[in-house]
């Protein structure tokens, strides 16, 4: 019996979900950021400036897609009257159809560098909403765009000062920044956030693990990118992929396939991705290891780890595990956790 943990059929497309432009703070134009990313490979590119929402359709193509997404931002009180120590919070919202821009418990005051001048031409951007620096504050606003049907991801926790009892009180998020290439690059996280990502899973959040590039137009871009796996380049279709997990993220390798046959996992890469070890993570200590040079192809036998969690009677709502590839250089792509409910 075969399991494909990512979608036998369909295509991959490269995606970058975080994404600024002149729009707001970023120093690129819409169409500048679609000409640079087509370059390298992506065909979907989400729009999440700062506070404003725009439908960037006119730049989709055969081969490009554009997602109408915005992020928003939620500051702690100022500690030290500087921003430098400020915890906050930081969400992207993700629309489920590109002419949908209903902001999210709205107030164009939050607004800054060019977002303001758009912002007042659009005549739906209205409201006096105040965000507030609690777990309560992000999870109003969350159930806001949950309501009208947006995808919600995470963003760089590490940047954002922010910790355990942050987070993990957050509902109804779809995913979390395991990676993000502006705060890589600028030095404010050597590490990558999967801790985090282990902590939601093992509080049975099923939060999907992303990796982008939050560039606004310098040495961020093309550094951090998910894969969907998708019957096709519409909307709809890399929409669905998202919300069901259809995809991994990667900073590096690439994953070609990914299955369970007969409680064996099996993982196939390209040669040019010089996959040098694969790891097995679990919500328990079972876990699991392969090593070699250039690795196209690799088995895990899983059968330790399901008679594990038969014995241990692990919940099938908390049993799960998780794939992370690495390459020559240090790099990975992680896949999201797979519930023991979902492989039965």
């Amino acid at each position: 019996m075969i399991h494909y943990l990512l979608p036998k059929d369909g295509s991959f497309y490269k995606a970058n979900l975080h994404t600024h432009t002149t729009c707001s703070d970023g120093s690129k134009t819409p169409a500048e950021i679609k000409e640079i990313y087509k370059a390298h490979g992506y065909s979907v590119v989400a729009f999440t400036d700062h506070d404003i929402m725009i439908d960037h359709s006119d730049l989709n193509d055969a081969d490009f897609l554009a997602i109408t997404s915005y992020e928003v931002e939620t500051n702690a009180p100022n500690i030290g009257n500087s921003w430098l120590t400020t915890p906050c919070y930081h969400l992207n919202f993700y629309s489920p159809i590109p002419n949908q821009t209903d902001y999210v418990c709205p107030n164009p005051r939050y607004t800054f560098a060019n977002a303001p001048a758009l912002a007042a031409k659009q005549s739906h951007y209205k409201g006096d909403y105040v965000r507030i620096y609690s777990t309560k504050g992000q999870n109003d606003m969350i159930a806001e765009a949950c309501a009208k049907g947006y995808l919600v991801s995470y963003n760089h926790p590490d940047w954002s000062i922010q910790s355990y009892p942050d987070y993990i009180g957050l509902e109804g998020l779809t995913a979390v920044e395991v990676y993000n290439t502006g705060c890589a690059v600028g030095g404010w996280t050597l590490d990558e956030s999967d801790h985090v990502l282990d902590e939601f899973l093992m509080a049975g959040k099923r939060v999907y693990p992303v990796a982008t590039d939050d560039n606004h137009g310098g040495h961020d871009m093309c550094g951090g990118w998910v894969r969907f796996k998708a019957e096709s380049l519409t909307y709809e279709n890399i929409f669905n992929a998202y919300a069901k997990g259809d995809f991994y993220a990667s900073w590096g390798p690439e994953i070609n396939a990914l299955y369970l046959e007969d409680g064996v996992l099996k993982v196939d890469f390209p040669a040019d991705s010089h996959v040098c070890r694969v790891a097995v993570h679990s919500a328990s200590r079972w876990a699991a290891a392969r090593y070699g040079e250039d690795m196209t192809h690799t088995e895990v036998d899983m059968k330790g780890f399901f008679g594990d969690m038969a014995r241990l009677r692990y919940p099938d709502d908390r049993g799960y595990f998780r794939v992370v590839v690495f390459d020559d250089k240090g790099r990975r792509a992680v896949t999201r956790g797979y519930f023991l409910d979902e492989l039965k």
